[in-house]
């Protein structure tokens, strides 16, 4: 069974109350003496006095036994007898604990106690105070940071990149991306902007024509059928590469060219098939099955985590990366917001009350069930010890307390019945 830790300092409070027991004994005892005395003495005709001495010291006596019984019982069974209704520590120890847990449970873990509580603090102007200080908005990008550092390092790479990919191929697989593509290539062509990459694949072109003059007319001149002259595939092929040539130069330098006018319809038609036309959308949902089908472009997806996660390390590692930066920026923003804005304060507040309600009424079984199971958990004899050490020595106050007010109440009537039958 779990016990209380026994310690040295409770060691040394044991001492204590030994010693505060020891002070009421004696004061017990000396009362006894007191009235041992004072009774021989009313009895030798020493005078009135020692009548009230005696009953003082009488009362004193019955002050001290009634208290020694009271504290006695709540940890032991006086002298060892087995009378009802003592050592209540030992032997109610479950009843106790179940009954901590419930008032725990009645009075502390209420929807309305903790909203009241949580409206009382202000959490809102408070935690917005606490961030905007630089200094508080640093820590807590630091231990995110760190947070952040260790749950990417706990991750298995094999487990997320698995995941990552099973997640991508499937979205990509379910979402139809042709019409998608059509709208894209439709605007594309309507503000223009593929003219530019139709003037770069001209000018390159032209340029690698220039430049393989001699490779393209060796190919002309390769395909020509063996019964002709050379003389007369040179010739072809010497004029075939010079209406490629001027081809080329003349859609490069001519906006308005018929080509580039073919080529604006083609991408306009083809846009429109992407959205409309059946067969075209089935065939590029054939193809990006085929491209997602191969280890390429998996092995692709399953890397993007590892870049993304050295990417993130990196710059949690960094106190000037821009990912900190922002951060901590985000951070002193927020707080400067709630420290001065009322109504984010009282949406953040309403979400703090709203959540600390939900878990005490759902799972205040469990908080009262730790109290009690906890305190069931103890062995009564240790719990006794452990409890007697702490508050012990304020108990036998109460012995010598008793002592003192019984022996003035003893007194008091003794004093009030003689003056009344006097």
């Amino acid at each position: 069974m779990v016990s209380f830790s026994y310690t040295a300092a409770d060691e040394e409070k044991s001492r204590g109350v030994r010693r505060m027991k020891t002070l009421a004994t004696s004061l017990l005892l000396c009362v006894a003496v007191i009235y041992a005395l004072a009774t021989w003495a009313e009895n030798a005709g020493w005078g009135a006095w020692t009548g009230y001495v005696a009953a003082a010291a009488e009362a004193g006596m019955v002050g001290a036994l009634a208290d020694w019984f009271a504290v006695t019982a709540l940890f032991r069974r006086p002298l060892g007898l087995p009378i009802p209704h003592t050592a209540i520590i030992p032997t109610k120890k479950d009843q106790l604990g179940a009954s901590l847990g419930q008032f725990v449970g009645e009075n502390f873990l209420s929807a309305d106690v903790v909203r009241g509580r949580l409206a009382a603090l202000g959490i809102g102007r408070r935690l917005g105070t606490w961030l905007a200080d630089p200094a508080h908005a640093d820590r807590v990008t630091a231990e995110a940071a760190t947070a952040l550092r260790g749950a990417l390092t706990v991750l298995r790479d094999a487990d997320v990149q698995a995941v990552v990919g099973e997640a991508i191929t499937r979205r990509a697989e379910s979402a139809e991306i042709a019409p998608g593509l059509g709208k894209t290539l439709e605007r594309v062509v309507a503000d223009g902007a593929h003219h530019r990459a139709v003037d770069l694949i001209c000018t390159r072109g032209h340029d690698w024509l220039v430049t393989h003059g001699d490779s393209v007319m060796d190919a002309v001149q390769g395909g020509a059928p063996g019964w002709t002259p050379r003389f007369v595939d040179r010739r072809i092929g010497e004029r075939v590469y010079k209406e490629l040539l001027r081809f080329v130069t003349e859609m490069r330098d001519t906006p308005g060219h018929p080509a580039r006018g073919a080529i604006d319809r083609f991408l306009t038609d083809f846009a429109a098939d992407l959205q409309a036309d059946t067969d075209t959308r089935a065939r590029v949902e054939r193809l990006k099955t085929d491209l997602l089908a191969r280890p390429e472009v998996q092995d692709v997806i399953a890397s993007a985590w590892s870049s993304v996660r050295n990417l993130i390390i990196a710059a949690a590692e960094d106190d000037h990366s821009q990912l900190r930066l922002r951060a901590r920026a985000s951070l002193i923003s927020l707080g400067n917001r709630l420290a001065t804005d009322t109504r984010l304060q009282q949406k953040v507040e309403g979400w703090a009350e709203d959540a600390a309600a939900y878990v005490v009424t759902t799972y205040r079984g469990e908080i009262t069930s730790l109290i009690t199971d906890t305190v069931a958990g103890w062995d009564a004899t240790q719990t006794s010890k452990k409890i007697e050490a702490n508050i012990g020595r304020d108990l036998q106050f109460i012995r010598i307390n008793g002592t003192v007010v019984g022996a003035l109440a003893g007194l008091l009537i003794y004093t009030v019945s003689h003056g009344v039958g006097g």
